[in-house]
């Protein structure tokens, strides 16, 4: 069947007929009701030879495309589902909303989703959705979503929080209180990882699945700076290498801080940087992303400038191009017909001693009268 098999699906490289991985060297055999079968090594022909079932797809490097059109431009080849990705941040680059395009993007494949919010309660990430128009309520009530707070612990009567809301902010509230998971205590990285584990495994996250968590700064103000390395450090072996599910994560990171998460470079799979340019469009600040690291994968890093808009998500433009854009007139249009007597009159102030005739045009004809004709005239 192997060759065959490849041949007709115009594949050709040799691949195993148990694993599909390619075969680098000689290939181990194996005859079955008249069919030779050809394998890359002996364990994956001992397997076949005690299974119901192979392989149908080629594995490789396990990757996704994220979904948000800045980035899969970036990563034309995905991301690897064993990442640990690192989105740094400033204040007005809107993170979370890349955030939540990211979990939106993943709901629309199927994929289970665990939202870790440092920064705001589940109410107030649900209304972060709501405002870009895409609506989660569905997941929160199916379990494809789940949100661990670690914020609400900051609020000694959560029943009184819930009291002050409206109409509005109390449904949401009540579609995700089901779907959350509150850490009593964020500063026990123990519990944290424990809450983290048992909301992936609410979900059925295996393989498949992302996890966002947004802000490792914030976490990093609740806990020791080692508390905090190792937390990451266990989550990126646990999670990205243990399940193969990716994790976002965002940090404000600048190079004038030595606080947590300012080295994490290192250690992460991933960096995503977002800035603010006020270089291209003078008195405007631009939204800027480039993707500076992606171990495993093709990673263009170019910095691109977007905008969020409700519905769509992230847009990506080139300011300059729009700019030379709007001052070029349209394409096939012509330039106004003038009247014939201002066509003339246009020849004529661009002749050559245009001024000089302009001053004379407007002098009277006569002799004009001085001031000491003037006088003269008093004294008749």
């Amino acid at each position: 069947m192997s060759d065959d098999a490849n041949d007709a699906a115009g594949d050709t490289i040799r691949r195993c007929d148990y694993c599909r991985l390619p075969v680098p060297a000689e290939s181990r055999t194996l005859d079955r009701d008249g069919v030779t079968y050809k394998f890359c090594s002996a364990a994956c022909r001992d397997a076949l030879d005690g299974a119901d079932r192979v392989f149908t797809e080629y594995h490789g490097f396990r990757r996704l495309p994220t979904g948000v059109s800045a980035l899969d431009g970036a990563l034309p080849q995905g991301v690897p589902r064993n990442s640990f990705v690192l989105l740094t941040d400033l204040a007005g680059t809107r993170s979370e909303a890349i955030q939540a395009e990211l979990v939106w993007r993943a709901l629309q494949r199927g994929e289970p989703v665990v939202y870790v919010s440092f920064l705001e309660p589940p109410v107030s990430v649900v209304q972060e959705f709501v405002t870009l128009e895409w609506n989660v309520l569905p997941s929160l009530e199916d379990g494809n979503l789940r949100i661990l707070d670690c914020f609400t612990y900051r609020s000694d009567d959560r029943e009184r929080l819930h009291e002050r809301m409206n109409a509005w902010n109390t449904h949401l509230w009540e579609v995700a209180e089901d779907a959350t998971t509150t850490v009593r205590d964020p500063t026990d990285v123990g519990q944290l990882h424990n809450r983290l584990d048992r909301a992936l495994g609410a979900v059925g996250a295996g393989d498949e699945g992302i996890v966002v968590i947004d802000s490792l700064t914030e976490l990093g103000t609740l806990v020791q700076p080692v508390q905090a390395y190792n937390f990451v450090k266990d989550v990126r072996a646990d999670v990205c290498k243990g399940r193969f599910v990716p994790v976002f994560a965002g940090a404000t990171v600048t190079s004038e801080s030595e606080q947590f998460p300012h080295d994490l470079e290192y250690m992460v799979d991933g960096i995503v940087e977002l800035r603010l340019n006020d270089d291209l469009v003078e008195d405007t600040l631009l939204k800027q992303l480039r993707v500076r690291k992606m171990s495993g994968v093709l990673a263009l890093s170019e910095w691109e400038t977007y905008e969020y808009t409700a519905g769509t998500g992230i847009v990506t433009f080139d300011p300059i191009a729009q700019m030379e854009a709007a001052r070029e007139p349209p394409e096939g249009a012509e330039e106004p017909d003038l009247p014939e007597e201002q066509t003339e009159l246009d020849e004529v102030s661009e002749g050559p001693g245009a001024d000089s005739d302009a001053t004379h045009a407007t002098e009277p004809d006569g002799p004009t009268e001085t001031d000491d004709s003037v006088g003269d005239q008093e004294d008749a």
